[in-house]
């Protein structure tokens, strides 16, 4: 079938109110939850053929994130689908306000290769949750789970309703053709710039999940070693190919070798003697990807942790990088992969600076204990989100938006705010009969003037 003729089909589909009952819904996304509970192996083995996750990590990042994200959908659905009654200004009285949210209608997500069941399973049960069709490009990356994911939702729907293309980017190119409701991207910026400008031509919607170069801050008021811990697992967690991984550590000159020292007692905790050889380092994703990261690295740069490189099994171990300068190719663009490079600094408002002359980071992650410090960052530099003494973990909050701004994206989901994401609010003003208010009719005179200033200042 012609991708146009799929468009067509689910726009017809959608525009037969097929999608409306919250009720049948629900059903749908339970025989979802259904599925994946069946063949909880078969995901987590093609995690692992894709990205040699283990079973744990494939649950604990991907597959339980797409079941609680179910769960928290089934307990809050038809609340948030009911009518919303909001404030009539006095001014509009007799009447009553109220919102009513609607589905957009055909969705089509464009999914990534890093986590490519979760990003390309969250995003689209909330879009079903909302009402809409989806059709689901996913990564041609990510070969055994986007078979997988073109497996099971072929099962359960049929493609009018919901569908999965699979393809290269030359498919990605021919969908964006058509004048969909809503498009929801997670990739790049800069192929997120192309999906905008495709976009743009239909005047679609669009959320945007794209990334950048997100700065982690370790000052002297924070419990070191707790910090060390976490920022190492935050980076290199799925081999650092995660979008709010920590890119690069800002720590204050006096602690440098204390933090680092601490890094690779984690480091070796996590992975063992040889990280290079641990099955619990995900391997980078394909050959292109891992050459890139290989040659992220230049003369000038010391790896004081790692910096092995198994070219077979492509896999990079958790390497530190020192002597790094703002100029050098690693810091010129997200590194997506397990290499962290540290910086020293003296004075807090210099980090400041230096993260507020490039592009808007996705996240931003603070260590310290210093209120007064807290203040200033969180104040003074812009970013999607982040967390205080913590990495990554801000995703897992369904309480808590997650989205870019600038260059790092635009839109947010997780928890309500998928719901809003995918459904377009509508505005109801409902005017009784049963009064009039002369003075808003032409023509004007002094009295009818006087009301109005009265009323509207």
């Amino acid at each position: 079938m012609k991708l146009t003729e799929l468009f067509l089909k689910q726009k017809n589909y959608f525009n037969a109110q097929n999608t409306k009952n919250v009720d049948e819904r629900l059903a749908h996304l339970n025989d979802i939850r259904s599925w994946i509970i069946d063949n909880e192996e078969r995901i987590a083995q093609a995690l692992y053929e894709d990205l040699g996750k283990t079973d744990t990590e494939a649950y604990m990042t991907e597959i339980g994130m797409v079941l609680d994200c179910l769960s928290y959908i089934d307990k809050n659905l038809k609340k948030w689908t009911k009518k919303q009654k909001v404030k009539t200004s006095l001014s509009l009285f007799p009447a009553k306000s109220y919102t009513i949210a609607e589905p957009y209608g055909v969705v089509l997500v464009l999914s990534p290769w890093n986590y490519p069941f979760l990003l390309s399973m969250e995003p689209l049960i909330n879009a079903i949750a909302a009402g809409n069709t989806v059709i689901l490009k996913p990564s041609e990356y990510a070969i055994s789970t986007s078979a997988l994911l073109k497996e099971m939702l072929s099962s359960l729907f049929e493609e009018d309703y919901v569908a999965v293309v699979n393809g290269d980017a030359r498919i990605a190119r021919e969908l964006l053709q058509n004048p969909f409701d809503y498009i929801f991207f997670t990739g790049s910026p800069t192929v997120g710039e192309v999906v905008y400008r495709k976009a743009a031509a239909h005047l679609t919607p669009v959320t945007l999940e794209l990334g950048g170069k997100s700065p982690c801050i370790v000052t002297p008021d924070s419990d070191l070693r707790l910090a060390a811990k976490r920022i190492a697992f935050g980076k290199f967690l799925n081999a650092g190919q995660t979008c709010v991984a920590p890119d690069y550590v800002f720590v204050h000159e006096s602690i440098k070798e204390e933090f680092i020292s601490y890094l690779d007692d984690y480091i070796h905790e996590f992975f063992g003697d040889h990280p290079i050889a641990s099955d619990h380092l995900c391997r980078i994703i394909n050959r292109k990807h891992f050459n890139r990261i290989i040659n992220l690295i230049n003369d000038d740069n010391t790896l004081i942790i790692g910096g092995q490189a198994d070219e077979k099994n492509l896999k990079i171990s958790p390497t530190v990088v020192d002597n790094v300068k703002e100029s050098d190719p690693i810091m010129q663009q997200e590194i997506f992969g397990p290499l962290l490079p540290i910086m020293t600094y003296n004075n807090i408002y210099d980090v400041a600076t230096y993260i507020n002359k490039h592009e808007k980071p996705l996240a931003l992650y603070l260590f310290t204990e210093n209120e007064n410090e807290q203040d200033f960052i969180m104040s003074n530099c812009s970013f999607g989100g982040g967390c205080i003494n913590d990495t990554i973990m801000q995703l897992a909050s369904h309480h808590l938006p997650f989205g870019g701004v600038g260059r790092s994206g635009l839109g947010a989901y997780h928890g309500k705010y998928s719901f809003k994401t995918f459904s377009h609010i509508k505005s109801i003003l409902h005017k009784s009969n049963k009064a009039d208010l002369e003075y808003r009719y032409y023509p004007f005179d002094e009295r009818k003037t006087s009301l109005i200033k009265k009323n509207l200042k």
